[in-house]
């Protein structure tokens, strides 16, 4: 809630840090063989390098390289996306060689999930028809959202 008057600011994310081990092979994989548009490949120095990779349709980028990160290799384990078809992104995963696990059907959504080759992870979801959600709800014996 915010006082009457004051504005509130928008705050956007725009890019997230990826922790890997080898920029080169991280390349390969979200560029090659992901598909998805390398955006920037910059050698700063001999301490820093910074990839910028954005999946297709999104308005948030991921980061990764030398020197641009304390976090451990691998140890990102929440980043997720939002497809219109959870079959499509399986069958497309699939045919890039990507390791993806079987579709996770839930009530709040459809799933695929894989990780990259330190052993981030990835979330894929398809978004339920809410108004099916309501009805689970319902079904339940909780209230359906407002």
């Amino acid at each position: 809630m915010h006082e009457k008057g004051n504005t509130m600011v928008e705050y956007r994310i725009e890019l997230v840090g990826l922790p890997v081990t080898d920029v080169d092979r991280s390349r390969a994989f979200y560029g090659e063989t992901l598909g998805w548009p390398v955006d920037n490949d910059q050698v700063v120095s001999d301490e820093i390098r910074f990839v910028q990779v954005t999946p297709p349709g999104s308005a948030c980028s991921i980061a990764f390289g030398n020197g641009i990160s304390d976090m451990q290799a691998g140890s990102l384990r929440a980043l997720q996306c939002v497809v219109t078809s959870i079959e499509e992104a399986h069958a497309d995963l699939t045919r890039r060689g990507v390791e993806v696990s079987p579709i996770d059907d839930q009530p709040w959504g459809r799933f695929v999930y894989f990780a990259d080759p330190d052993g981030n992870t990835w979330s894929i979801q398809e978004l339920p028809d809410y108004s099916k959600m309501a009805e689970w709800q319902e079904g339940q014996g909780a209230d359906a959202p407002s």
